[in-house]
């Protein structure tokens, strides 16, 4: 089979190369007649290369930047040097406005803090003052945190062991707590059950924290039929035996374990 020849190309540049050269040749024109028309302000030109020199050390009588300047020098001493040019610009460190940042920050919490303390221990006192006129300091426990006032009953006093119904000589507690609770209807009031961490034995209840909601549940109905309490705003849970207060290992620690918990938040808490 015949190879077929090959075609030799035509002698001289390519013809996209002329058209390329026209429109370079025409752009370089249009760009000359642009700079012809123009004029140049001396007194800006003059203001600008005035500020590049204080800045940068250039445009200074033919001075180099490298070795000039505070933040070009040799070596890593510009690293040492960058505070001082930023503090020359006017500028503030953004380290420093950061850590400047975070101080207020902290400063703004410790206050709110502090007002939302300093409401819990008044609230406090005038629990106080109610349960004492009740004559039940010997059976109900005040503590208090920055959101809220807690009152603590023991467990044994409210129910027998492993059971969840409030025992009938101690529902005179319960309706005079319902009557102090009356007084802040208004807030958040939370009540938590707690047990200690001995396994349970009733078919009823598979395990503490079964035990310990059933004990909850069963102070929030109570107070939810003698006392003009809102549900909504009564909570309930149980924690089972997750959150000591005392060693779990000696009779005493866990007689203290076991307990009802009735928080009341104030207005000022974070927890609405």
């Amino acid at each position: 089979m015949a190879k077929r020849k090959e075609e030799t190309p035509p002698a001289g540049s390519p013809a996209w190369m002329a058209t390329f050269s026209d429109l370079m040749n025409l752009l370089l024109c249009f760009f000359v007649l642009l700079f012809s028309m123009s004029t140049v302000d001396n007194e800006k030109f003059r203001q600008i290369a005035e500020s590049f020199s204080q800045s940068f050390s250039i445009f200074d009588s033919g001075s180099t930047s490298i070795g000039d300047g505070v933040l070009i020098s040799n070596g890593v001493s510009q690293l040492n040097e960058l505070d001082e040019y930023i503090n020359s610009t006017g500028k503030t460190n953004e380290s420093d406005t950061d850590s400047n940042e975070i101080k207020e920050f902290d400063e703004m919490m410790q206050e709110i803090e502090a007002k939302q303390l300093e409401e819990s221990e008044q609230l406090a006192e005038k629990i106080e003052e109610s349960v004492q006129e009740s004559y039940m300091s010997d059976k109900i426990e005040i503590s208090f945190t920055s959101q809220y006032v807690q009152l603590t009953l023991k467990g044994a006093l409210l129910f027998d062991s492993g059971k969840t119904e409030i025992r009938d000589d101690s529902k005179a507690v319960v309706d005079k707590v319902g009557v102090i609770l009356e007084r802040y209807a208004d807030n958040v009031i939370e009540i938590e059950g707690h047990t200690d961490n001995v396994p349970m034995n009733s078919s009823k209840y598979a395990d503490n924290s079964e035990l310990s909601c059933g004990r909850a549940l069963s102070v929030y109905n109570y107070l939810m039929e003698t006392t003009n309490l809102d549900p909504s705003k009564v909570k309930y849970a149980g924690r089972g035996e997750y959150v000591p207060i005392a060693d779990n290992s000696t009779p005493e620690g866990r007689a203290k374990n076991r307990r009802v918990e009735i928080r009341i938040y104030h207005d000022l808490s974070n927890y609405q």
